[in-house]
């Protein structure tokens, strides 16, 4: 198969195109022709070597963790999925090796769900990392519930705009913190902008609840992350993607997992209206380098994806 590999640690230079042997298909997984594969900023860390002390690399190592295709032949004991299914997942193992910038990977069941009928390959690959980080911080670390106020870091990053409509959805209020470019957009997920900026930051948030809020999700850590945690209500909650002092602040520091049930339900949402999953630039997947270095520049109003012809 045509895959995405390195052989080392190191930037989008390491990045190779070419032929790899075609993965095996274990007992519990599914071979899945790969038709979109998103790009996160944890694939790009982890190819650097900054997660080398938690998880054990297999060189050559193909990365990406979420995809979205068709499933080619199930394992043998596999009941979920049949040849013909459309599916998304995030496919994250304990190891890097197989990832999913490739015609084809062996995605494990438990990280897979039915691709939504109303996204398209591109959107549903987008969509499984950062839809279940969010949907996962909201529901089991934070326990959000109806009518409490909720302040989104980065809110109009891949996560947090996820985590806006999630929130939204359960019937939140929801503040959502952003640089200048990213309030319309913000405002227009549902939440009610605060700018970030050096100072100002906490009295814009003040004056929006004075009570303080009743629940905190950091995507970006640092100083506005310990900043946030000064602004919660007496019994208010934080948690945190990006940042573990977010412990000594006496919340919770999260790492998203791969779950048919969690991703099952963002294809319910997304097929009901209720997510909405911005693409902002497409690379064929001989291109992931320059996928990497986007998605590493930032500032951009969308997931970047890579496309498997």
């Amino acid at each position: 198969m045509k895959a995405i590999s390195y052989s080392r640690y190191g930037g989008p230079e390491v990045l190779e195109y070419g032929e790899l042997p075609d993965p095996k298909v274990g007992p519990d997984s599914v071979l899945v022709r790969v038709r979109a594969a998103s790009v996160n900023p944890v694939d790009w860390k982890a190819q650097a070597g900054y997660l080398d002390g938690m998880i054990q690399a297999v060189f050559p190592v193909v990365p990406g963790w979420d995809v979205s295709g068709v499933v080619v032949r199930p394992g043998v004991s596999v009941v979920e999925f049949a040849e013909g299914d459309e599916v998304m997942g995030y496919v994250r193992e304990d190891f890097l090796a197989r990832g999913t910038f490739a015609e084809y990977v062996a995605a494990p069941v438990r990280t897979l769900a039915r691709k939504p009928r109303s996204l398209g390959f591109e959107e549903a690959a987008a969509l499984p990392l950062v839809g279940l980080t969010a949907y996962q911080v909201l529901h089991h670390a934070l326990a959000v519930r109806p009518g409490e106020t909720v302040l989104v870091l980065a809110a109009a990053g891949g996560v947090g705009s996820m985590a806006v409509q999630i929130a939204r959805h359960l019937g939140c209020r929801v503040l959502g913190a952003a640089r200048e470019t990213g309030l319309a957009r913000v405002a227009e997920l549902g939440a009610e902008p605060v700018r970030f900026e050096e100072r100002g930051f906490a009295e814009q948030v003040r004056a929006l609840a004075p009570q303080g809020v009743d629940a905190v999700l950091d995507t970006i850590g640092g100083p506005y992350l310990k900043i946030a945690a000064g602004l919660r209500a007496p019994d208010g909650r934080i948690a945190s993607v990006a940042d573990g002092e977010v412990l000594g602040l006496g919340g919770r520091y999260f790492w998203v997992r791969p779950d048919p049930n969690d991703l099952a339900a963002l294809a319910d949402l997304a097929d009901e209206g209720v997510l909405t999953v911005r693409v902002a630039e497409r690379f064929p997947l001989e291109r992931a380098a320059d996928a990497q270095r986007a998605n590493a520049e930032g500032g951009l109003n969308g997931k970047v994806v890579v496309t498997v012809p």
